[in-house]
């Protein structure tokens, strides 16, 4: 059986990526398994979980895999993929997708371009339809400041370990991310990374959230091409 393990965002849980979980389960007999990190759901929970927990419940998640599974892969999606490098590097993991992967956060120029997106749709009275604004309002809410610094942590201490990842490696990075700066983090992960076998997409109309926007089918594709090779 193959096992595969999908770790969500900052401040995001489980159910951020269904769609991926989902996309996956129903392609496949496959053990597909997305657990929510420590404190993520509340944001009482987020004041006291630390980075240390957010990469100790991944690898008890990767290493129950390991051992019911022939082959196991790994996807992460933003702080998830950083959390998915340092699995990488330390498991025997077959493979690894990385989806707006933060290993750089927030590209000011195009806040302001979803600001102004937004603030015209609040004009028309359509904010509250916009899921990516949703998604954000509630980040913003939910986030208080020592996550964000645990946070900052992962990134600061996943960063050096980048060179120790081998296997075949997916990275997938949207042009219009506001979290992420897209082609500075993209390409970083790209050029440190040791994996003889990657590859790096850049969706042209896509923000953070890839599977909420127009390309979410090229981005299902892409990342099923990969898997099946």
């Amino acid at each position: 059986m193959i096992g595969c393990l999908c770790i969500h965002g900052f401040t995001g849980e489980a159910k951020e990526v269904e769609p991926l979980t989902n996309f996956l389960k129903k392609k496949r007999n496959w053990l597909v398994y997305s657990p929510t990190l420590p404190g993520h759901g509340s944001r009482d929970g987020l004041k006291k979980a630390t980075f240390k927990q957010w990469l100790y419940a991944a690898e008890v998640a990767v290493e129950e895999l390991l051992n019911r599974c022939h082959k196991v892969y790994v996807l992460g999606f933003s702080m998830g993929s950083m959390i998915a490098t340092h699995i990488a590097s330390k498991y025997p993991i077959h493979k690894l997708v990385l989806l707006s992967a933060s290993a750089y956060y927030l590209n000011p120029k195009q806040i302001v371009e979803d600001m102004k997106g937004w603030i015209i749709e609040g004009w028309r009275g359509e904010l509250r339809s916009d899921a990516l604004y949703r998604l954000y309002r509630k980040k913003v809410k939910n986030t208080p400041l020592k996550a964000t610094i645990e946070f900052a942590k992962i990134v600061y201490n996943t960063r050096p370990i980048l060179k120790k990842v081998i296997v075949p490696t997916l990275i997938v990075q949207g042009e219009c991310d506001g979290l992420v700066p897209a082609k500075k983090s993209a390409e970083y992960i790209y050029e440190t990374i040791s994996s003889t076998n990657k590859q790096l997409y850049y969706f042209k109309n896509s923000k953070h959230y890839i599977w909420l926007g127009e390309e979410r089918e090229k981005l299902l594709s892409i990342i099923n091409n990969f898997l099946e090779q």
